[in-house]
């Protein structure tokens, strides 16, 4: 009965970890989305793709950075 119960739980784990692998290589054959809606798709070498994506994300940190950011309320009581 022990053994019974042992099988049939083994049987259950089994599936789902199929099921979790089927899932994720169904995943990583998705289709990459671009990196910004409103930007333009990278053209050109591997090399100038990356310097494409660099000087984005560096325009995009720089916008970031100039945000003021809220300071916190003085605790002082």
């Amino acid at each position: 009965m022990r053994g019974t119960f042992g099988l049939i739980g083994l049987v259950i784990v089994l599936a789902l970890v199929g099921l979790l692998v089927k899932k994720q290589m169904a995943a990583t054959k998705a289709p990459v989305p671009a990196l910004q809606q409103g930007a333009p798709a990278p053209t050109g070498s591997v090399r100038e793709q990356s310097q494409q994506v660099q000087q984005q994300v560096k325009q995009q940190m720089d916008s970031l950075m100039q945000q003021a950011r809220p300071m916190p309320e003085d605790l002082e009581k």
